[in-house]
């Protein structure tokens, strides 16, 4: 599959939900996947997906329509004889509903794919064995720390740390806005308290 970004554009900016119905539509890895790939590539066919994952096309138009009827995924504009996918938000936001055990649990459940899926990626990129270029070496940064924090205080350094990719806003979509020497990059952030703490 081509790893061109295709200029194929969502219907909708973002998409925040605590439905655990909806939330259980993302509770398969492959599914994760696939909505990472379309997020990459910005629209691709069950086919090109069948070939990235290693998975049967059969099986893969049965995710993109699971996740269709969910309302992650859409049709994009045919291309000839090919039906492509694309994510229908540009951003996706699992919010669960504190008042809500089971948005709670459904949203712990599809957080933790999510970690697992960028875990694989990030173990995929640190062992990898071709060296990086020089000028990224430094580049790359895994931290962890240990924070005393209240619940106020972790709620807003998230969205702190969020706040920092403001600045990158727009480069995905827009090539112009991205200075010379611009690669995609990924930043994985979780922040959780300790479970016998609380």
């Amino acid at each position: 599959m081509t790893e061109t970004k295709r200029t194929s554009t969502p219907s909708h900016e973002s998409l925040t939900t605590s439905d655990p119905a909806m939330l259980r539509a993302l509770a398969h890895p492959l599914r994760i996947e696939v909505l990472a790939i379309l997020d990459e590539v910005g629209e691709a066919t069950a086919s090109e997906i069948a070939e990235r994952t290693g998975q049967t096309v059969a099986n893969c138009s049965f995710h993109l329509r699971s996740l269709e009827k969910a309302g992650y995924v859409e049709r994009a504009e045919p291309r000839g004889r090919e039906k492509p996918w694309r994510p229908a938000h540009r951003k996706r936001t699992i919010e669960p509903d504190p008042n809500d055990a089971a948005s709670v649990r459904e949203s712990g459940v599809i957080s933790a794919g999510f970690v697992q899926h960028e875990a694989a990626r990030l173990d995929a990129f640190l062992t990898d064995p071709r060296p990086l270029p020089p000028e990224w070496v430094h580049a790359v940064t895994v931290s962890t720390a240990r924070i005393w924090a209240t619940a106020e205080e972790m709620e807003q350094l998230g969205e702190d740390a969020l706040a920092l990719l403001e600045r990158f806003a727009g480069r995905s979509t827009d090539p112009s806005l991205r200075p010379e020497g611009a690669v995609q990059s990924r930043m994985f952030l979780t922040l959780n308290p300790d479970r016998d703490e609380i």
